[in-house]
């Protein structure tokens, strides 16, 4: 198959809530976001499921990982990969960053729980804010504190993902939520994958929601003005899912049963304001500065 067809096809076929902030970019970006998008999906693919031969799915990875190097340095086989190598030719997509999404997701081979959100934070990191780590390369920047701001909003956005997918995870044995927070709120396992909606899950939801607003809260603040309009596209990738919480919070945190999802209305309408005020925002200060210079 054509390895840009095959990417398109990928990416299509999942409309995620990041969709639409992919598709107001400028072509070169958006198919270079596509490609890290679809090597991401697939990967993650390979580890997702219950009763998957480990050792199987551990060689695929290993397989990945060589798939990597041939994207950076030979010629990759794979069509993912073949669209991930152009995209590494036209921005500086860190290799490391890639290499710590596979060993994210090696992470569901190894373990099912976490003792502590300690322990919880560097898988947030590979399968999130890494991913943040090769974006904002393409996007651009200028102030490196946009690392900063992807590190923390991937954070966030993972924690939100583990929120609003804690059913299902539970049934495939996976509770990323912390043991301890659990035990706290006298929550078990069992109950996430039962299903069961009590007070108690409520309060343990608002505990974690308030951690995930404090990440959204940190990547704001990191967000440099003057990178403001480059980086829009990440922008709407966390106002999406910030919307996404304010959801799982009006519904006080009823997730069991039908998923919790935006209106693809709501989505497209968040990727519209933000692009729009990012791009007037960028207008705006470059009238004021040709006023301060002509003045």
């Amino acid at each position: 198959m054509n390895a840009g067809r095959f990417v398109a096809r990928l990416t299509r076929k999942s409309r995620s809530n990041f969709f639409y902030a992919f598709v107001l970019l400028p072509r070169a970006q958006r198919d270079a976001i596509f490609a890290v998008y679809a090597f991401c999906r697939i990967v993650d693919d390979i580890v997702d499921e219950r009763c998957g031969d480990r050792a199987a799915q551990r060689r695929q990875l290993d397989e990945w990982r060589r798939e990597i190097a041939r994207v950076f340095e030979g010629e990759p086989v794979h069509p993912a990969g073949q669209r991930l190598q152009a995209a590494v030719r036209r921005f500086p997509i860190p290799r490391a960053a890639l290499l710590e999404i596979i060993d994210g997701v090696e992470m569901d081979l190894e373990q099912s729980t976490y003792e502590t959100f300690a322990a919880l934070h560097p898988y947030c990191y590979r399968v999130a804010s890494a991913v943040g780590l090769c974006t904002i390369e393409i996007f651009g920047y200028r102030d490196p504190a946009a690392r900063d701001y992807a590190v923390d909003l991937g954070i966030a956005l993972q924690l939100t993902n583990i929120m609003r997918d804690v059913e299902p995870d539970a049934r495939m044995g996976r509770v990323y939520l912390p043991q301890e927070d659990l035990r706290r709120f006298g929550v078990a396992g069992a109950d996430l994958a039962a299903g069961r909606y009590t007070e108690a899950f409520v309060e343990l939801m608002r505990f974690e929601a308030a951690r995930a607003r404090e990440y959204y809260a940190r990547a704001w603040r990191a967000l440099p003005p003057g990178d403001r309009r480059r980086l829009f596209a990440a922008e709407i990738m966390g106002r999406t899912y910030f919307a996404l919480l304010e959801a799982m919070e009006a519904r006080r945190f009823q997730v069991f049963g039908e998923r919790v999802t935006l209106p693809t209305g709501r989505r497209i309408r968040i990727a519209l304001s933000h692009w729009a005020g990012a791009h007037l925002s960028m207008s705006a200060r470059g009238d004021r500065a040709a006023a301060r210079r002509a003045g």
